[in-house]
């Protein structure tokens, strides 16, 4: 089954290769775990400056709890918002940092769209807690690495965890009657299972479809916003399903200004969150006339969408 995820959103995950500078000179902070002590920018919601790991790398994931919140606790299947710092142990230059970028990162904890370093150290935490993290690595890039990161580095994060939403295992509002002979007709249960959606045999629409299944209670969904999402998608033509996050067993984090599938993006914004949706996107407003990664040219894609969260 061929994953969308990649086509649809700017890529994710811990992966950014920018350039950071430093910040200016303080006293150090020292980590209780002997990972790299902070330098400058200590405080939480501050860029961190972090000195070179000494001696030995942990052999095992350490965890620092820098200062401790007073927020929620964070747990796996929660939404979790969060600024970052990443460097190798052996090294005084940042890989990766989202403070420069002035965006926070989104990611749903335990559901493997991060290093297992992260999902393992964050669990537990609460919502305004700055933690350090120093990541073995079996628990980072492993021996293949990744960009700037070398094989078998050790790493070490420090991160702001600014938010935490639980995500629903389903969409659970109103149902919509689905009378258009026309459309698709998508299953209405509730118990966080794969809904089913059947695709009739005729001519698809030749404008975009965004109609609610389940009208959910929640706000309603604005293009600035990022939502977290379960979605079975299929094409019209020959009623074959092409992605699905519930075969995955993980939902979806999408911030919305990132969205390239255009007809994707425009039936999710103005819907409200806790809803499940029918989505059907003609060709002009998919791939079009170009084939990705086994989609055929001109296709029209079908979508049965649960809007579970807003981050």
């Amino acid at each position: 089954m061929r994953r969308l995820a990649g086509l649809i959103v700017v890529p994710l995950l811990l992966l950014s290769t920018a350039a950071c500078g430093d910040d200016g000179g303080s006293d150090s902070t020292a980590s209780k775990n002997g990972l790299p002590a902070i330098s400058a920018g200590e405080k939480f919601g501050q860029k961190p400056t972090l000195e070179k790991g000494e001696g030995t790398p942990p052999k095992e994931l350490k965890v620092d709890v820098l200062s401790k919140g007073d927020g929620a606790t964070v747990k796996n299947g929660d939404s979790v918002q969060v600024n970052y710092l990443g460097q190798s142990w052996d090294s005084t230059k940042p890989f990766d940092n989202s403070f420069d970028r002035k965006q926070p990162f989104d990611l749903t904890l335990g559901a493997g769209m991060v290093i297992k370093g992260w999902d393992q150290g964050l669990e537990g935490q609460k919502v305004g807690s700055r933690v350090e993290l120093g990541i073995p690595p079996e628990l980072g890039y492993g021996a293949q690495g990744q960009g700037d990161i070398k094989p078998n580095a050790t790493l070490v994060f420090v991160v702001d965890i600014l938010k935490a939403t639980t995500v629903p295992k389903s969409a659970e509002g109103a149902k919509v009657a689905q009378d258009d002979a026309g459309l698709p007709k998508v299953g209405t249960n509730t118990d966080g299972k794969e809904p089913t959606v059947t695709v009739p045999k005729a001519d698809p629409p030749k404008k975009l479809v965004s109609n609610y299944v389940l009208e959910g209670k929640g706000d309603v969904v604005k293009d600035s916003d990022t939502v977290v999402l379960n979605y079975s998608a299929f094409l019209w033509k020959d009623r074959k399903q092409f992605d699905s996050t519930y075969k995955a067993g993980k939902t979806v984090t999408f911030p919305l200004p990132q969205l390239t599938l255009k007809g994707l993006k425009t039936g999710i914004v103005g819907k409200k969150v806790g809803s499940r949706i029918l989505v059907v996107i003609p060709p002009d407003q998919a791939f079009g006339n170009q084939e990705q990664q086994g989609i055929p040219k001109n296709s029209t894609l079908v979508f049965a969408v649960d809007i579970l969260a807003k981050v």
